[in-house]
């Protein structure tokens, strides 16, 4: 009888595999045998973080797939190179949400985290081409075309078209995530460089709603509604009355309602009599924050009682939308005639302080701001208002 043959199960060339790092996690690299005994390792610069929460579940199985496209694509690529056909570069035919999802995770891995404006994008320019785009489709049709939809087209979930300026931020970061690419070697080129600067979305300046000074002393006599009421929303235990002192201990301080979350007994230090917020990460730069806290500010801080360092200073609902919900319903009983929001405080404290004579660049820092020019737009509103008041006397002496 005649020996039955074995059946030899190829060897795979491309190996996804993982190195542990600092803090629990796992670099994702390829590791690639090409024969000979000679091997490649190629790190990806996708991540899987510790825990079981659901964002980090979903981050890691966004960061196995993109490795899994990419592996992929390699094996393609190895087998074409052995038959002598010519590839693109490697990955190229990488789908763009799938790097769009390597770009979030590389910059979350490096703490330079960007909020939602990449998942926002991703859901946009599904809605422009659908999800199976590749890398290699993306020319300068794809991205001038793009422009025109989000310009043009797109409706939000609300019902609403996209304002320029937010529109233009979604076509920078846009050709930012593709000079990364062309930076990781997956592109040839960026696109966006050869759209002429009239072809793209000009956004202006964004309106920043303020409240004056009186203003601001008519919110203070008002009680807010349900004031001293504790409440619970979704499991979330909240007062009113700490809505209003964080609102204003913003409108003297200008944090934003994301830090203020933030903000733990352990930040607020005292040295020489001066109060100040020291270590708090801001959100949005993840950079440390110094800030000096004024007479005005103090008054709104909470009792602290028997709080420990890493206790919350303010007591907030979990939904930022239900805050502003609860200041739009202040407001109103105010008898104020303004669409006012909690990050409204934060411009009421840059114009507050530039008015009372506070130079450009010390408001600047205090905003926590990384390019001045951002700043100089509550300058232009200052000086608006001063042109205003000079106004006000024509006409009055003949």
């Amino acid at each position: 009888m005649a020996k039955k043959k074995s059946t030899v199960k190829a060897k795979e060339p491309v190996k996804i595999r993982f190195k542990e790092i600092q803090g629990g996690g796992k670099s994702i690299y390829l590791d690639i045998y090409k024969g000979e005994g000679r091997r490649e390792y190629k790190f990806l610069k996708l991540y899987l973080v510790p825990g079981n929460s659901d964002e980090a579940k979903a981050q890691n199985a966004n960061a196995l797939q993109a490795a899994n496209a990419i592996k992929s694509q390699m094996i393609i690529d190895l087998a074409n190179s052995g038959a002598g056909i010519k590839t693109s570069p490697a990955r190229a035919k990488m789908l763009l949400t799938d790097w769009l999802d390597v770009y979030q995770s590389d910059r979350d891995k490096k703490g330079k985290r960007i909020g939602g404006i990449v998942p926002n994008l991703k859901k946009i320019l599904k809605a422009y081409k659908g999800d199976k785009v590749t890398l290699q489709a993306v020319d300068k049709h794809f991205c001038i075309g793009f422009i025109d939809y989000m310009a043009n087209t797109y409706v939000t979930q609300y019902g609403k078209k996209l304002s320029p300026l937010t529109a233009q931020g979604y076509c920078s970061m846009f050709s930012t995530v593709l000079k990364a690419a062309v930076t990781a070697g997956v592109m040839q080129e960026n696109p966006f460089d050869k759209i002429p600067s009239g072809d793209r979305i000009k956004g202006g300046e964004s309106k920043r709603e303020y409240l004056t000074a009186g203003e601001l002393q008519t919110l203070i006599a008002t009680p807010f509604p349900e004031q001293g009421i504790v409440r619970a929303v979704k499991g979330n235990m909240y007062g009113g009355r700490d809505i209003k002192a964080a609102f204003l201990f913003s409108c003297f301080t200008g944090l934003r309602l994301s830090d203020i979350k933030a903000l733990k007994w352990g930040n607020i230090v005292e040295d020489g009599g001066q109060w100040t917020i020291d270590g708090l990460i801001v959100k949005k730069t993840q950079r440390a924050l110094y800030l000096p806290l004024g007479g005005e500010a103090l008054k709104y801080l909470p009792e602290r009682k028997e709080a420990g360092n890493d206790t919350p200073v303010f007591n907030l609902p979990n939904s930022d939308g239900f805050t502003d919900k609860k200041i739009k319903q202040w407001t109103e009983v105010a008898g104020l005639n303004k669409k006012v929001t909690f990050h409204v405080a934060r411009h009421t404290f840059a114009t507050l302080v530039l008015t009372a004579g506070a130079d450009l660049y010390t408001v600047s820092k205090l905003l926590g701001h990384t390019n001045v020019a951002t700043t100089q737009i509550y300058a232009k509103i200052v000086n608006s208002k001063k042109v205003e008041a000079v106004n006000l006397l024509d006409g009055l002496f003949k």
